[in-house]
């Protein structure tokens, strides 16, 4: 039932109550009047008869006031005073920090329909501290594994670095090890910086129109070494001339954390394909690879906060670059999932809004 149609059933309910009770405390005063005039001129039929009715009907009429006052504040103590101490004591709770605190509704009560909103709002805003709180605490954890892990390679080499029985080539070995540990715990700290700014907004998109397809075949190319070293055959299907008017820094996240993600995940003489196409008013970009693939329960959680598929951590990562990847999309008004099988690889789309058709003929 929807909020406006339990409000006027609330509003229907009110009225009838007020109703019976007015017309029993007037049909009541009414009753005693007319008994009391009856006894008094059964009686004597004077004015002194007559004020003594008036007086005994006064008297009736206080009686039944203060029998109403009685009611009335029995009423407030189970209508408004009993829900607004639930509410003060679960906002108490709130306060110090037991976010499974929940207020029960008051069903039925009635008089109680603005309590039940306040409630239920009361109760969807602790069910999201709540999540907040476990998200916190599960991302302190989490950036305390991924800190201490480079940190313990680095301390570990350090050390065996300090034997001076060491060959020149372990020595490099070594050496080698330290600063690639040492550039995993610096992006790791970037992009936690990054994501950060990007959930409090204080990254704004400055939107620019440019072409799609240039700034994807940019990107791919900075992975050059990887894909030869792996030997990876690259595919490409990138549509000419599609442009968009999005944040082009903020895109350019997008694409270097997808192409990375493929090229990293698919074994040596995999497949890694980029297609770009339209469909309507947007541009469809799409990354395949042929890896490992992911599982359905994985692919749930896969733009969360330091989650990874890979739990053995058998890949080198973070856990942050599908967050942010999925951070960006939703600044720049796109939208991105993932279709994947496991052993099979993995795709994922990202749709963008294109510019204007007049805005390309313009430029073109």
């Amino acid at each position: 039932m929807s909020r406006e149609k339990k409000r006027l059933l609330a509003a229907i309910r009110r009225y009838v109550v007020f109703f019976l009770l007015i017309a029993f405390v007037i049909s009541c005063c009414m009753l005693l009047f007319l008994h009391t005039m009856q006894a008094s001129v059964e009686i004597s039929f004077t004015e002194k008869g007559i004020k003594t009715a008036a007086i005994l009907t006064m008297g009736n009429v206080l009686l039944l006031s203060l029998l109403c006052t009685v009611i009335d504040a029995v009423r407030r103590k189970f209508t408004v005073e009993r829900p607004v101490r639930q509410i003060i004591r679960g906002a108490e709770k709130l306060m110090h920090g037991d976010f499974s605190a929940r207020i029960t509704p008051f069903p039925g009560l009635v008089g109680a329909e603005g309590f039940d909103i306040i409630i239920d709002c009361f109760n969807r805003m602790a069910e999201e501290l709540s999540g907040v709180e476990t998200l916190r605490t599960d991302f302190i954890a989490n950036v305390s594994h991924e800190l201490k892990t480079p940190l313990a390679v680095i301390q570990n080499y350090g050390t065996m670095l300090q034997s001076p029985d060491l060959t020149e080539t372990q020595r490099m070995e070594y050496a080698k090890a330290i600063a690639e540990q040492s550039c995993r715990l610096a992006d790791l700290i970037t992009n936690i910086l990054k994501l950060n700014r990007l959930e409090n907004q204080q990254i704004f998109p400055a939107m620019k129109r440019y072409n799609l397809g240039e700034q994807l075949a940019e990107c791919l190319l900075h992975f050059e070494s990887t894909w030869e070293k792996k030997n990876i055959d690259i595919e490409t299907d990138i549509e000419e001339e599609i442009f968009v008017e999005s944040d082009e820094e903020l895109l350019s996240l997008v694409w270097n954390n997808l192409f990375s993600n493929a090229l990293k995940f698919t074994e040596a003489q995999g497949t890694v394909s980029v297609t770009l196409k339209t469909e309507g008013d947007f541009a469809i970009v799409k990354v395949s690879d042929t890896g490992c693939g992911i599982s359905k329960e994985t692919g749930k959680h896969i733009f969360e906060k330091f989650y990874q598929g890979d739990t053995s951590h058998a890949t080198q990562g973070n856990g942050l670059g599908l967050a942010l990847v999925k951070r960006v999309v939703d600044i720049v008004g796109g939208d991105i999932f993932v279709e994947s099988e496991v052993g099979k690889g993995s795709t994922f789309t990202v749709k963008i809004r294109r510019a204007a058709d007049g805005e390309m003929q313009r430029d073109s």
